[in-house]
């Protein structure tokens, strides 16, 4: 969950490294750590994808940074951070006066849980390793700190490229509203909002990965997509009460250790 987050989409691709990689997920712990992490989201958002970041240094940062905990998937084999999540905790957004999800949506509904919302963000898989498994660490490592820290909600921005084209767009969103849309007490409002998405006319839509695996996990989607003009995207707030997650996953999802 842009969880999200803004959140980038983890695309397939078909290439892979040359040795089959050893990887580990952890949470950085040293400022180099950190470092690496912000030039695979360069590498990712703003080279591969084109997001208008207003940086120049080979990094993508933001305010949030310090305040949030960084899991990343390293290859052991080339000591290389290839796949990372940052993780905002309640104490963490309350340090830097607000959750990141806030400059997209009005989430005046969600105050009352707002201290145990663990809000997930930035998510992205080095170009090579997409086919390697990458992303399944990714979500072991969460898996394992949502158990470790007794998350509850966890919740983020699940962008989908506009670029997808609006006839897709305007399926997926009518998929989610008819199927995955949240309680009316758990609905937030977008602040920039996207035009007509135009009748999907019965076609089948097809979802980014990070946003398939929250939904099969039982995550709702919290009401309309905003426009994130930086990524060129729409996101659609997600917000995942642990304790409603679908059994068969959070066997899985929650099992899983941070080290492979």
């Amino acid at each position: 969950m842009q969880i999200v987050a803004s959140q980038a989409t983890v695309a397939v691709s078909k290439a892979r490294p040359a040795v089959e990689p050893y990887l580990t997920v952890r949470l950085a712990n040293c400022a180099s750590d950190v470092i690496a992490a912000q030039r695979l989201r360069y590498k990712v958002f703003c080279e591969e994808m084109g997001a208008d970041l207003h940086r120049h240094d080979g990094r993508d940062v933001d305010m949030f940074d310090p305040a949030c905990e960084h899991l990343i998937v390293v290859d052991e084999t080339l000591g290389k951070v290839i796949g990372t999540y940052r993780i905002l905790s309640p104490w963490g957004a309350r340090s830097v006066k607000r959750m990141y999800s806030e400059g997209e949506f009005r989430i005046d509904a969600l105050k009352p849980i707002a201290n145990e919302i663990f809000e997930v963000g930035r998510a992205c898989i080095h170009p090579a390793y997409r086919s390697s498994g990458a992303l399944a660490r990714l979500w072991s490592g969460l898996g394992a700190y949502v158990r470790e820290n007794n998350v509850k909600y966890l919740a983020g921005c699940a962008s989908v490229p506009l670029d997808s084209g609006s006839l897709n767009l305007g399926a997926l969103r009518a998929e989610l509203m008819s199927k995955h849309l949240a309680p009316v007490d758990f609905r937030v409002e977008p602040i920039r909002g996207l035009p007509s998405l135009g009748d999907p006319m019965g076609s089948r839509p097809t979802a980014p990965p990070l946003l398939k695996g929250y939904l099969r996990l039982g995550a709702w989607v919290c009401g309309e997509p905003a426009w994130d003009p930086d990524f060129d995207s729409a996101d659609f707030f997600v917000l995942l009460p642990i304790e409603r997650m679908v059994p068969r996953y959070a066997q899985h999802f929650l099992g899983a250790r941070t080290a492979q």
